[in-house]
């Protein structure tokens, strides 16, 4: 892309310059492959009809499940499948049977498939271990095509519950937030929603005003019983005041940019304090009436 001048525009640097950057975005569906080598797109086929063969469970996620529910396509570096994490190495196995160089990238969220310089992610988790690929994000999904096969597509809930998470300083997925609750908004299961959040609510209501202010004629996307909710508890933590212990969860939503708040300001690590409050299964965070108006289809 020229700037007019015979040089690289600042889109254009931008996208060489970091590789999370998300490239080229748009309606038409040809931008999810246009910037790909064809032995890249047959690659994420092969992949894609191996572990069909093979019968391991997967959700599509990633620019594909972004493009089914929003309708917005764009170029993407890789493939990303949503399996359980029991599933996770089976895929691994599957492929590297077929000559594939497998890693376990993260235990607690990643592993990756290379054939040559492509490469697949199986992502489990959220990075910060909450958004755990569970029974629901099956049940809930939606069935599309993707390279000639029929694929299950990663609910919209489950998608910005994972989402909502991701606030790097490189790397923000608020926008893409923003756009599944402008599409999906008024269709989505919000009390699904809002037991995933659960003791998180607050990442949810940060997102959810930020799409008040980027939209403010589809505030309706959001349902107003969710917004009362969500400003009830506010109030609530108001009147509560200070938490007496010194914790920084910063690290549940950037898994950097808190460092120094943790190493040398003397906050607790915010993430081993809620690892241990989930296994333990504490509440704090959450309110207990929350269980009993999930269902009460308000």
């Amino acid at each position: 892309m020229e700037d007019g001048q015979g040089g690289r525009s600042y889109f254009w640097l931008m996208e060489k310059r970091h590789p999370n950057h998300p490239g080229e975005m748009g309606l038409d569906a040809a931008l999810a492959e246009q910037s790909r080598a064809p032995d890249e797109i047959n690659a994420r086929a092969r992949a894609i009809g191996l572990l069909t063969e093979a019968g391991v469970p997967f959700v599509v996620g990633g620019a594909y499940a972004y493009a089914a529910h929003t309708g917005i396509y764009r170029d993407t570096k890789d493939l990303d499948l949503f399996p359980r994490k029991r599933d996770a190495g089976k895929a691994l196995e599957i492929l590297e049977l077929d000559g594939w160089r497998t890693e376990r990238t993260d235990d607690v969220w990643l592993y990756k498939a290379f054939c040559g310089e492509y490469f697949v992610d199986f992502i489990f988790s959220s990075g910060n271990g909450v958004a755990v690929v569970d029974d629901e994000w099956f049940e809930h999904a939606k069935k599309t095509m993707i390279f000639g096969h029929e694929c299950l597509v990663a609910p919209a809930e489950e998608i910005i519950w994972s989402k909502c998470f991701v606030n790097e300083r490189e790397r923000y997925d608020g926008a893409d937030v923003n756009h599944l609750l402008l599409k999906m908004g008024r269709q989505m299961n919000w009390e699904r929603l809002m037991r995933r959040f659960d003791r998180y609510w607050e990442v949810l209501l940060s997102h959810v005003m930020m799409f008040r202010y980027a939209y403010p004629c589809e505030r309706d996307c959001v349902p107003d019983w969710v917004m009362v909710e969500l400003m009830s508890r506010t109030l609530d933590t108001v009147r509560e005041g200070n938490w007496d212990e010194k914790i920084c969860r910063g690290n549940l939503i950037s898994r950097v940019n808190y460092h120094v708040d943790i190493s040398h300001w003397g906050y607790r690590n915010g993430r081993a304090w809620d690892e241990n409050q989930r296994h333990q299964g504490g509440n704090s965070g959450t309110r207990p009436e929350l269980e009993d108006t999930a269902g009460s289809g308000r």
